[in-house]
């Protein structure tokens, strides 16, 4: 049977996943309460009833730099939010969070923006669609009234806007390996594979241990994110793959290494987000333009799992196989000594010449 009252780890899985179906969830935190639904996942008839509960303060909250590529003026704040014109319907609301929808006709509005800054809930229920891998916007109408029963009355799931924000952190620290079995690599025969998983069940990460490091030396490292285009399906957009073959067999050359497999697909918005940024790209924009665009971060990996699984395995020095300065202060933030950085670099082809240019010009990895 399943517990009312879960864990905040797995009240925050199982609020992602009720944003994935297009649910709504109530968020809870110091400055009230709202019920927050996904704009990617709105459908009837759930953004009629949040606006009916809201009234004239429900609205759509969008990330800063979703916003400015609706030409919305900036605020200042990282979460903007726009009020709930009669005209936005679920259609608009949509095509709103997504900006591969616009490319033939921009919208251009007019988009009513307010000039306060966004409360907790407001920018909890953005990060929650982060955590869910959804595109990062949200309807959100705020609650006059128990957070707790508004939740039961309407069969919806209640989660406190700290356990949104602490999530990544407290599910990096909680990662537990699970599995352990040597698997044989085509020129890395003496390699075994180690899967960790958080404790509420979320996505797993995996190590690849190359021969038998040992622990009180650096190890040599790579921080691989997990690329299905690159390294699964040998994708001419970017480098993954090369990187990814080339890590195991610099470590097979030098009888030992730790390559972490981290479920961070696309920098850390997942794939099918990944494949947004692929059509905007596919439109002239750039790697750090295209996620812009749909409003994340350039870069949205957190470094936390990667540390946790090096102390785990019993290392806290590294040698990190990387480009990427990015990396190495990440690691070095969350307590593993960096003492080489070592280059790791393939040649270019005709499709992914301009992705590597914006990685030395506009995220500066050094290549």
């Amino acid at each position: 049977m399943t517990s009312k009252h879960p864990s905040r780890l797995s009240a925050v899985e199982r609020a992602a996943a009720e944003y994935r179906r297009g649910v709504p969830v109530v968020l809870h935190g110091r400055d009230g309460a709202a019920v927050a639904l996904a704009a990617e996942q709105a459908a009837a008839p759930w953004p009629g009833r949040l606006k009916d509960w809201g009234g004239d303060a429900a609205v759509l909250a969008l990330t800063d730099a979703r916003a400015r590529a609706l030409n919305v003026r900036p605020s200042g704040h990282s979460v903007i939010l726009l009020k709930l014109e009669p005209w936005l319907d679920e259609i608009a609301i949509r095509e709103l969070a997504d900006a591969t929808t616009d490319l033939a006709n921009p919208l251009r509005g007019p988009f009513d923006r307010l000039l306060r800054p966004p409360r907790e809930d407001e920018r909890a229920a953005v990060q929650l669609a982060k955590l869910a891998r959804l595109l990062p916007s949200a309807l959100v109408a705020p609650l006059d009234q128990d957070p707790a029963a508004f939740a039961e009355a309407h069969d919806l799931l209640a989660v406190s806007t700290e356990a949104v924000f602490g999530y990544e952190q407290a599910a990096a620290v909680a990662l537990r390996q699970v599995a352990a079995a040597p698997v044989p690599l085509a020129g890395a025969e003496a390699t075994r594979m180690v899967a960790f998983r958080p404790e509420d069940g979320g996505v797993e990460h995996l190590a690849i241990i190359v021969g038998d490091p040992p622990p009180h030396q650096p190890v040599l490292t790579r921080l691989h994110s997990e690329c299905f285009t690159g390294d699964l399906l040998g994708s001419l957009k970017c480098d993954c793959g090369q990187q990814l073959r080339g890590a195991i067999d610099i470590m097979a050359a030098e009888g030992a290494g730790v390559l972490l497999y981290l479920a961070q697909e696309g920098r850390g918005i997942g794939l099918m987000n990944k494949l947004r940024a692929y059509r905007l790209q596919a439109e002239g924009f750039d790697t750090v333009d295209a996620n812009l665009r749909l409003g994340f971060d350039a870069d949205e990996r957190v470094f936390q799992p990667a540390a946790e699984m090096l102390r785990q395995l019993g290392f806290t020095e590294v040698r990190l196989l990387t480009n990427n300065p990015d990396k190495v202060d990440g690691l070095a933030a969350c307590g593993i000594t960096v003492v080489e950085r070592v280059a790791h670099s393939f040649p270019s082809n005709t499709h992914n010449e301009f992705y590597l240019a914006t990685k030395k010009s506009r995220s500066g990895h050094l290549l």
